[in-house]
């Protein structure tokens, strides 16, 4: 700078717009990873990402956690940065084992489906039966198929036709005694197609709370009013956006995201997929 030069060189020469801790750049948010969220100045050690909710959680030296969104916001050692999902890891070795805890067979075609068939009362069950037992299901040639719902199960028997060959395994949700569930399944079984259909049930109100709560980080599944539609209250309880069907399809992929294998599910779920799958293959 001259004597006589009051400003130094010329202001606009450089990127004076630019933030005093340098322009924010793409992160990889690694378990471990000490970072600081900007607007709630919430500094923790990342200690879970999830894909699903596009999240991570972060826990302060208290042991306190707090999750927030992935994406910009946060800084990591004092510069800003935006965070995603580490990239996945290598394809580990097939394993020895299938989800359900059976002998792997690898390679092994698909059974011709039977006649025979496992109903279930919607698409979460059957995508949870698919996850664990899928392995299993296409070596014996059962199909799953879901019913939208228990009210109609008699209709879809009669439209069916079950038979000595063409057995029909039922799973159905909260078969407790006195429930409505528990009085359809009591007239099937009293009526002339009973002795080819087995209906079983688990205690769960829906087949959500058969993934171990421990899995998502949970003591147990929030308690849901009666008045309120119980996977919006489990939702809204637990912080998830719950305003559409949309938000409830997103809050079951990240819990079936969990469920790897039957050791996710809670035991009384187990016992009566297997029952099912004995019963239409014999």
């Amino acid at each position: 700078m001259t004597p006589n030069d009051r400003y130094g060189t010329d202001v606009l020469a450089t990127d004076w717009r630019a933030p005093k801790r340098g322009r924010a750049v793409e992160a990889p948010a690694e378990i471990g990873a000490v970072v600081e969220e900007v607007t709630t100045d919430w500094c923790g050690e990342i200690i879970a990402v999830d894909r699903d909710l596009h999240t991570l959680t972060l826990e302060d030296r208290r042991g306190k956690r707090r999750t927030f969104p992935l994406g910009p916001g946060f800084l990591l050692e004092g510069r800003p940065v935006i965070l995603s999902a580490p990239v996945r890891g290598a394809a580990p070795a097939r394993p020895t084992r299938t989800a359900s805890g059976s002998v792997a067979v690898h390679d092994a075609k698909a059974r011709v489906a039977r006649a025979s068939r496992i109903f279930v009362e919607g698409r979460h069950d059957a995508e949870l039966v698919e996850k664990v037992w899928g392995d299993d299901l296409r070596i014996e040639g059962v199909v799953v198929e879901y019913l939208g719902g228990v009210d109609d199960l008699a209709d879809h028997l009669r439209d069916f036709k079950p038979g000595p060959e063409r057995k029909i395994g039922v799973l159905v949700d909260h078969l407790v005694p006195g429930s409505k569930e528990s009085r359809i399944a009591q007239g099937i079984a009293k009526s002339p197609v009973g002795q080819h259909v087995l209906i079983v049930g688990h205690p769960f109100i829906d087949i959500w709370a058969a993934v171990k709560p421990e899995r998502l980080g949970l003591a147990r599944w929030p308690d849901v009013p009666r008045s309120i539609e119980w996977k919006k209250g489990v939702c809204q309880q637990l912080g998830w956006p719950h305003r559409d069907q949309a938000d409830t399809a997103r809050a079951w992929q990240h819990i079936l995201s969990k469920v790897s294998s039957y050791q996710d599910l809670d035991p009384a779920l187990l016992g009566r997929v297997e029952e099912l799958i004995d019963f239409v293959s014999a």
